[in-house]
């Protein structure tokens, strides 16, 4: 029998030797709200291009909004009340001009609109999809730290709010504060004391205001929380209906939808008090301003400081100042919200990735593939060693089962040897080379993991097999001839021809117009196509009827003939027709050998195969 050695048990890993296994995606990035939004230009450098064009074109568009009260001041103190009586004519003149610039702002406002939607949706499409990238680089022991649906949700809804802000309320926002400015200096011009006075009222408001922020800020990003948790929620009970259906626990699934949707009513609609206490404020400090500039305008018209032309341009003026600051309140509101929504996707992309290219990570030749675990230990994050010491040799084209209990630690050794988490310590060759100094994308040739619920996307037969095709260009002649070869030389010719359409049958979502039998069939011709070094199964047949699991069973031997194959067997059936058995207890690998020796040997095998035995007869 072949010998196993095992390092000691230790209770504690060395720091230096830990990885990331323990990485899990934050709720919300913790960057303030200058430094959210330098952190998300930086992610999408595309929504800064042609910035300084855009710029002057906003600047034009909100010069043209002054045209107005310049033109009526112009117009009542030198058409109507010209000295030498109205004049129709100066009056059309500036009418005519006036109609032309705001013409001219309006086509500068429009291309500001255009140019802000292209160039944003350009950066926003990138996030996304450097967003869901990043995702899919995650190990699914990261991924686990978040529900599906929020996850789901970071990539979707909270980008939409960064870009509802960014095509509405980033320009608006910025029209506003060089309308505000080009008012301010023009109000300064026709009289300081009434631009005085105008700003006295509102400074104590805005600081107010920037203290509002803040909270507002905390509340979205409540928000953006609960709508991911929300969304969690649904998506579970969704794809869960047939289980919620099956128990009978439609009520209980249903209070627990309706108290994830309960909290996010209750939090947008704390959130929406403190808008509504903001834009008010707002509201009511331009009013006063209007009227406090109504009297002081007056009198200083009464007293000759002002022309009644001035005086009524300067009463346009403030309302294109006071306009903004409106609109300013409700902008900075939705800033806020936009950015909650941007930290929830940094916070995706800053997640560590623990499984990555080494820099001199190397491409091996295809080949016959040998698997050797070397002092192997694994904790799942902060938890318990689930294994301790591992030291194995698995030769090239054997057929290897690996058997034990529930939790002993099988499927942690199918997933270090296809790389989807790294050991804490030790490490697992393959063909010599530790896997993290091997590309992923040739790991990913080499190494492929069958899992006993096959996967499949929504749409035919053809396509979901087609998935292991590794040649690229291949014209749709070539796929479907590529797919019929692989289910023929699987024997699977007749079940094909048996479906409804062929390969063209639909699978529904998740597979779920298939049995779960016929989505593995699926899943194996897809690994067939793939032509891998080593499979690592785990067990295909303990949930299918007896017609299904021979089909399977007889699929899988050609799958697997003259590969090297890992199988988490939970049948012992499969260790009888393995080259190698290996027994894991507790997280430690207690045998290994043929089963014929396992068997005669009175160790934990003899003990797992004798009431197996006992238990099919």
């Amino acid at each position: 029998m072949t010998t196993v050695t095992e390092a000691p048990e230790t209770t504690e890993v060395p720091e230096d030797e830990l990885d990331a296994n323990g990485a899990r995606i934050e709720s919300a990035s913790r960057l303030g709200v200058l430094a959210t939004l330098r952190r998300g230009v930086q992610l999408s450098p595309q929504i800064t291009d042609g910035i300084w064009l855009t710029l002057g074109l906003a600047t034009l568009a909100a010069a043209g909004r002054v045209v107005v009260p310049l033109t009526v001041q112009r117009t009542i103190d030198d058409g109507i009340l010209a000295a030498t009586g109205p004049d129709a004519g100066r009056v059309a003149l500036l009418a005519g001009l006036a109609a032309g610039a705001l013409l001219l702002a309006a086509v500068c406002a429009a291309m500001v609109n255009v140019r802000l939607f292209r160039s944003t949706e350009a950066g926003l499409a990138a996030l996304r999809v450097r967003a869901f990238r990043h995702v899919h680089d995650l190990s699914t022991l990261t991924q686990n730290t978040e529900r599906r649906g929020a996850l789901v949700s970071r990539v979707t809804n909270d980008v939409d709010t960064v870009s509802l802000f960014v095509q509405w309320g980033g320009i608006m926002l910025l029209v506003s504060v060089l309308q505000m400015a080009v008012a301010t200096i023009l109000m300064a011009v026709y009289s300081p004391i009434l631009t005085a006075v105008v700003w006295a009222c509102f400074i104590p408001m805005f600081l107010l205001i920037r203290f509002g922020q803040k909270r507002v800020n905390a509340a979205y990003t409540l928000v953006r929380e609960r709508v991911g948790a929300m969304l969690g929620a649904i998506s579970e009970s969704v794809v869960g209906a047939e289980t919620v259906r099956a128990y009978g626990v439609s009520g209980r699934t249903g209070r627990r939808v309706a108290e994830s949707v309960d909290d996010t009513r209750r939090a947008q609609g704390r959130s929406q008090v403190l808008v509504s206490a903001v834009f008010s404020s707002g509201v009511l400090v331009s009013n006063l301003v209007l009227a406090v500039v109504v009297v002081v305008g007056a009198y200083l018209g009464v007293g000759g400081s002002l022309s009644a032309g001035e005086v009524v341009a300067f009463l346009f003026l403030v309302q294109l100042f006071t306009g903004p600051v409106q609109m300013a309140t409700e902008i900075l509101n939705e800033l806020q919200n936009a950015v909650a929504g941007w930290r929830r996707v940094i916070a995706v992309v800053e997640t560590p990735v623990e499984v990555t290219d080494a820099p001199d990570a190397v491409r091996q030749a295809r080949g016959p593939a040998a698997v050797s675990f070397r002092d192997v230990r694994f904790a799942y994050g902060d938890g318990p060693q689930v294994l301790h010491g591992v030291t194995l040799d698995l030769p090239a084209r054997t057929k290897v089962a690996v058997v034990g209990q529930t939790g002993s630690g099988k499927t942690t050794i199918a997933k270090l040897v296809t790389r989807l988490m790294d050991p804490t310590a030790g490490a697992v060759l393959l063909d010599g080379v530790d896997l993290r100094q091997v590309a992923l994308e040739s790991l990913r040739e080499r190494v492929v993991l069958v899992p006993q619920e096959g996967f499949l996307f929504d749409g035919t037969v053809l396509e979901n097999a087609a998935y292991g095709l590794r040649e690229h260009g291949l014209d749709e002649t070539a796929v479907r001839r590529a797919v019929t070869d692989a289910f023929a030389e699987l024997g699977l010719s007749d079940w094909v021809a048996d479906l409804p359409d062929g390969l063209d049958t639909r699978v529904g979502q998740r597979g779920e117009a298939l049995s779960a039998g016929e989505r593995q069939l699926v899943a194996i011709a897809r690994a067939y196509l793939a032509q891998p070094d080593l499979l690592v199964l785990d067990e295909a047949t303990s949930a299918v009827d007896p017609a299904t699991e021979v089909r399977i069973a007889r699929a899988l031997d050609s799958l697997t003939n003259g590969r090297s194959t890992i199988t988490i067997a939970h049948r012992l059936s499969t260790a009888e027709a393995s080259d190698l058995v290996v027994v894991v207890d507790a997280g430690h690998v207690v045998e290994v050998g043929p089963h014929a020796e396992l068997a005669a040997a009175g160790g934990l095998y003899a003990s797992m195969h004798a009431s197996w035995v006992s238990q099919t007869r």
